[in-house]
């Protein structure tokens, strides 16, 4: 699942078990279900090549780090795409691909095709250029 949000040393390593399907969060920090969320953009086949923002962000929905992040993000008012890697195995894959073969998040990737694995705001904006 794609999630397409406008808003405003101790990195996770995921287990093969799979968790439950994560919501999409507003700028106030809210969750909501992709019926309310009119932003939401679901893809059958996501891979990391075709992902429709300038900034995505591989995640889970337990991940803490992961949440930080979009946190921060959201309150930048920096706009990224959200994808769950527990839900999509191609994403998965490629976070694998990037982080020696395992799946670490937050993992970032820029519209240029570099990644990050789990940067503070102050990297993701230089990055950005902002």
């Amino acid at each position: 699942m794609v999630s397409i949000l406008s808003g405003g040393a101790d990195t996770p390593v995921i287990p093969s078990a799979a968790s439950d399907s994560a919501g999409a969060h507003s700028t106030d920090g809210t969750t909501h279900s992709a019926s309310v969320l009119n932003r939401l953009v679901t893809t059958t086949e996501n891979s990391a090549p075709e992902s429709p923002a300038a900034l995505t962000v591989y995640s889970t929905t337990w991940c803490g780090y992961c949440r930080r992040l979009k946190t921060q993000l959201d309150e930048a008012g920096i706009a990224y795409a959200e994808i769950d890697i527990e839900e999509d195995p191609k994403s998965a894959e490629f976070v694998g691909s990037v982080n020696g073969g395992n799946h670490v998040v937050p993992t970032v990737l820029y519209a240029d095709g570099s990644t990050a694995t789990n940067p503070s705001l102050a990297a993701v904006k230089s990055a950005l250029g902002l």
